[in-house]
């Protein structure tokens, strides 16, 4: 095979890998949060819809971090990276042990099968529903049987993403040194002692 035919199949595989970006809108106990999210295996990006302090979050699977990016004060906060957090977007579940098919369902456009899904983690076994569109091969909907937990995604669209979407803005700065800052200035009053 020639060198150029080499890469061209490494080139294909790398196609392969899951890229895109969609609407994600999470439920948990009857409170919903919506996200813009770009996703690439080993890392993702959300621009969060509510208010709060922390409007977006990259996560870097790849270096084992999370960074919460607060926007107005131009800083962010490094967390360690929470496998809990990564969205569900494969086809077959972590841990899954049993998978039956339900029915078929149009959502958000595309026509999904719906399948109940097992899955055991060490001593807890639990159940999902999972809407898995058939012409783009990508879980839509997945939801706890119980109803306390659903993750929807639309709008979705199987694109490459750049990668400045999953790096630090270059004007931010850490908030730790921004804390460190503060607890210095502070330190010199607190430590004064009694006059000799």
């Amino acid at each position: 095979m020639t060198l150029a035919g080499v890469i061209w199949l490494a080139a294909g595989m790398d196609a392969r890998a899951l890229e895109f970006t969609a609407d994600q809108v999470t439920r948990i106990n009857g409170h919903s949060r919506k996200a813009l999210i770009y996703y690439r295996d080993d890392r993702w990006r959300l621009e969060h819809f509510d208010a709060g302090p922390v409007n977006v979050t990259i996560v870097r699977k790849d270096k084992d971090v999370m960074w919460l990016l607060l926007s107005r004060l131009r800083h962010f906060k490094t967390v360690p990276y929470d496998p809990e957090q990564a969205p569900k977007v494969s086809e077959r579940l972590e841990g899954e042990v049993a998978r039956e098919e339900i029915g078929t369902e149009t959502l958000d456009g595309h026509p999904t099968t719906l399948y109940e899904v097992t899955v055991r983690k060490s001593d807890r076994t639990d159940v999902y529903y999972q809407w898995l569109a058939t012409d783009i091969k990508f879980p839509l909907k997945l939801a706890r049987k119980d109803g306390s937990w659903v993750v929807e995604y639309r709008h979705v669209r199987l694109k490459r993403l750049s990668d400045f979407l999953f790096q630090l803005p270059v004007n931010f700065q850490p908030l730790e040194e921004f804390d460190q800052g503060e607890s210095e200035q502070r330190a010199p009053t607190e430590k004064k002692g009694p006059a000799m």
